[in-house]
C-alpha cells in the first residue's frame, strides 16, 4: 500500500470497490423481502434490532449462535431457520438479476 493510499484510508476518503460476488444483507434482505416474509418487521435492520443482535458485518452474523438465530428467524419470519431464509433471499436475488 502506498503512502497516499494509506493516507486516504486513514482520512476515510478511500472508496471501497464492491466485490461482484458479494451481495450485502441490505440488498438480499431488502424491505420488500422482509415485508413479504414477516408480519412483525419491515426491514432487516429492524429484524436484527428486535433480536438484540449487534451486526455490522458478515462475520458478526456468523458469530451469532445458530440455535439462537434460528429461533429468532422462526419467531419473526415465515422461515424455519436462518439457512432457509438466506437460501430463499439468495435465490430471489439471483432470479432478479
Amino acid at each position: 500500500m502506498s503512502f497516499e493510499d494509506l493516507l486516504k484510508e486513514l482520512q476515510g476518503q478511500k472508496t471501497m470497490i464492491e466485490d461482484p460476488n458479494h451481495v450485502s444483507f441490505d440488498v438480499l434482505f431488502n424491505d420488500a423481502f422482509m415485508s413479504k416474509h414477516s408480519t412483525s418487521v419491515k426491514s432487516f435492520e429492524e429484524f436484527l434490532e428486535k433480536g438484540n443482535f449487534q451486526v455490522r458485518s458478515q462475520e458478526d452474523v456468523d458469530n451469532i449462535p445458530d440455535e439462537l438465530f434460528d429461533r429468532h428467524v422462526a419467531r419473526e419470519t415465515d422461515f424455519a431457520d436462518w439457512k432457509s431464509m438466506f437460501d430463499t433471499a439468495t435465490s430471489e436475488y439471483a432470479g432478479n438479476q
